[in-house]
């Protein structure tokens, strides 16, 4: 564990963590939310530092970035514990663990900001996901690997529900390279009953980070008769566009899970309207996830909707991108290619 730096202390021994849009209350020897930023005599603290329940070596289109070195590794970390309880989380093992097991022996292996940074550039990795669960929650620990990561000549990504406090945006903006921001819906009350937590903060933090130039991709996870109405599609593609028609919106396929085990899977139909839908509005850049199909997940131009780079499920299978142009027309892709 680690004493934090993102907390204010209040009275009577208690802290009010800074990490995210909870501003969590904590008395001592309780935790926020998300089960792993402890109240210890006053001071907050990390149980999970150096710690990590998951590590593995990816695509970096399984974060889903599409208009970020496409084709590259990445390095994916992540701990236990959330700041969400999102009823459908497919991760809800590690990210709900702290809420249905207070008592945790072992917070996962060692993994020191060092040790993944030389474990990258031993094997040519050049990118580091924060991911699997909320990196807010664990934003200190992230952010001694940013560093060195950014020192190093390595590219840091992280996969949010995008509901980080200013003050750890702040800290990480210079560091971070790209996000995928979850856009779970455009209803509060959704929000509210299916992640107990609220949506403003999601948009503000959207717009917020475009405005930094940090490359950001947007990903909706379509639920049947939650968040797949016309209406609501409508809502969030004009949010997204609102930011700009550059932003990528990812609409991805829901599959039972943890809660929500008796909801059946998205239609295919469903994204394809999902699809649709965000074209009318203006978007640009607009893939299906979760079910393969080459012509949903591949990227055209924009102008004159020349076949750019072809992909299939999380495999980049054709790239012809000349540099940060379209090969036939020459017209400027929004991204990060090199």
């Amino acid at each position: 564990m680690k004493k934090l730096a993102l907390y204010a202390k209040t009275e009577d021994n208690r802290v009010m963590c800074l990490a995210c849009n909870h501003h969590c209350h904590i008395s001592d020897t309780k935790t926020g939310i998300c089960g792993i930023r402890q109240n210890q005599k006053g001071d907050l603290h990390l149980l999970t530092y150096g710690k990590a329940i998951a590590a593995n070596i990816d695509p970096i289109e399984k974060k889903p970035l599409f208009h970020f070195l496409p084709g590259t590794e990445i390095f994916s970390l992540g701990t236990y514990g959330c700041n969400f309880g999102c009823d459908f989380c497919q991760n809800f093992d590690i990210s709900q663990a702290t809420k249905r097991n207070s008592k945790i022996g072992n917070w996962g292996q060692d993994w020191s900001p060092n040790k993944i940074v030389q474990f990258c550039k031993n094997n040519h990795i050049p990118n580091i996901a924060y991911t699997y669960n909320e990196p807010t929650i664990w934003v200190e620990y992230a952010l001694d690997i940013m560093k060195l990561a950014k020192d190093r000549g390595l590219k840091n990504v992280w996969v949010s529900n995008g509901y980080m406090s200013k003050e750890t945006l702040d800290l990480i903006a210079p560091y971070l390279d790209a996000i995928n921001i979850d856009l779970k819906s455009i209803s509060n009350d959704f929000y509210i009953k299916y992640c107990k937590a609220k949506l403003e903060p999601v948009k503000n933090n959207i717009k917020d980070i475009w405005q930094r130039g940090i490359w950001e991709e947007i990903t909706t996870l379509i639920i049947p008769s939650l968040n797949d109405s016309d209406n609501e599609l409508k809502q969030i593609a004009e949010f997204i566009y609102g930011i700009s028609h550059d932003l990528i919106w990812h609409i991805s396929a829901f599959y039972p899970a943890y809660k929500m085990m008796n909801r059946p899977p998205t239609p295919l139909k469903t994204l394809l309207r999902a699809y649709e839908i965000g074209r009318e509005v203006g978007l640009k850049y607009v893939y299906t996830g979760n079910v393969p199909n080459s012509e949903y997940e591949s990227t055209y131009c924009p102008k004159c909707n020349e076949l750019l780079i072809k992909r299939l499920g999380m495999a980049v299978l054709e790239n012809h991108l000349n540099k940060d142009k379209c090969h036939k027309c020459n017209t400027k892709i929004s991204g990060v290619w090199n």
